[in-house]
């Protein structure tokens, strides 16, 4: 029998159903991250004319998908891999690179963990400070990878503080783990949401390091989680070709790899998009300001990161104050060096944010 005080996913929409006795059409999500303008319009208007697709296999190599992604990011196409979503391509690189002893930088999403234990290796966490707004301490971080230490793991920025590492750390932290052996592995999933993003991603720096594999993927910037299209960026040729050969062929169905070539052309829809995260994100923290009994902490993504001050107030509390309201959003009590005195939640349209801080910020006042 499920419980009140169970967590909730982002995607545990049929599950609150149950709970709350609340219709999961009627659920404004604050948990998933996931764009709040929906899918690209022109993705919407074509792709119902590209159905006959599906009467053929794709291309084995993706090449097309492949060569548009390379040119969104930046890259070179050979330089790319695709799978059926990150986690696929997580999985992938974990078989191979096989990490017997992974350091990952925490609090973070908790697949990482299980996808090294998975494979048989062991984790241990980097701790962000929550005194230093979880913004990282390279000197501090590079005391700790220790000579057995094969695999660190950050994503960036990060979930669920929302902080961001700049490229030109992101290199200094490349160049330790080059002296030490040890790969690094970068998830990017928010790292579009990012007001400065052309200064936070790391995809440029696959061109002159060998030992870090970035992995992307279109479930919360293009809103299409549906989908299942994940890519990676490595300039690792060695390593991208033993994943292509242990990777499933035809992972990606035809439709999905034609509405990633749609999506990753819609400049109109990415420039909508960034303009609207970075007007609430700045207008939300100005509403943040005026409760003398939170701390947030200064969101780079599209989602923010609260503490309770309040003594008699805890994660769940305001978990269920929202959700009676039709409103979901992020107990963080169950994030590595959190408690209950934590909260996520995402940016979505204006009057949604709005009636989530009315709630909130009502229960803390």
């Amino acid at each position: 029998m499920i419980k009140h005080t169970d967590h909730f996913h982002g995607s545990d929409l049929e599950t609150i159903e149950a709970v709350y006795g609340i219709k999961k059409e009627d659920i404004v999500s604050f948990s998933a991250n996931v764009n709040p303008l929906g899918i690209s319009p022109k993705l919407k208007k074509t792709l119902s004319e590209k159905v006959d697709a599906i009467m053929s296999y794709p291309d084995r190599e993706y090449t097309s998908l492949r060569r548009c992604i390379a040119d969104y990011v930046h890259t070179e196409t050979e330089n790319v891999i695709v799978g059926n979503g990150s986690t696929e391509l997580i999985s992938l690189f974990i078989q191979i690179k096989h990490p017997k002893k992974a350091f990952i930088i925490g609090p973070t999403y908790s697949e990482y963990e299980r996808e090294v234990t998975l494979g048989g290796g062991s984790t241990l966490y980097y701790r962000l400070q929550e005194e230093k707004a979880f913004a990282i301490d390279i000197p501090a971080l590079e005391k700790e990878l220790t000579s057995d230490v094969d695999l660190l793991v950050i994503c960036n920025p990060n979930n669920p503080t929302s902080s961001a590492i700049t490229r030109n750390d992101m290199r200094k932290i490349l160049d330790i783990c080059k002296q030490k052996g040890i790969f690094v592995m970068v998830d990017e999933t928010y790292v579009e949401f990012a007001k400065d993003f052309a200064q936070i991603t790391s995809a440029p720096l696959t061109g002159y390091y060998n030992n870090i594999i970035i992995l992307r993927g279109i479930s919360k910037f293009f809103a299409a989680p549906g989908l299942r299209l994940g890519y990676a960026i490595c300039g690792n040729v060695d390593l991208l070709k033993e994943m292509n050969q242990r990777k499933n062929p035809w992972t990606i169905n035809s439709l999905a790899a034609i509405a990633g070539e749609i999506m990753f052309t819609d400049e109109d829809y990415m420039k909508e998009t960034r303009e609207l995260i970075a007007k609430e994100r700045d207008r939300i923290c100005e509403r943040l300001n005026s409760c003398k009994n939170i701390t947030y902490f200064t969101p780079t993504a599209n989602f923010v990161l609260i503490k309770i001050q309040k003594e008699d107030i805890t994660s769940m509390n305001l978990f269920e104050a929202a959700i009676r309201k039709g409103l979901m959003i992020r107990d963080c009590s169950t994030f590595p060096f959190l408690n209950n005195k934590f909260i996520r939640f995402c940016f979505m349209l204006p009057e949604q944010n709005d009636a989530l801080l009315d709630v909130l910020l009502e229960v803390l006042k």
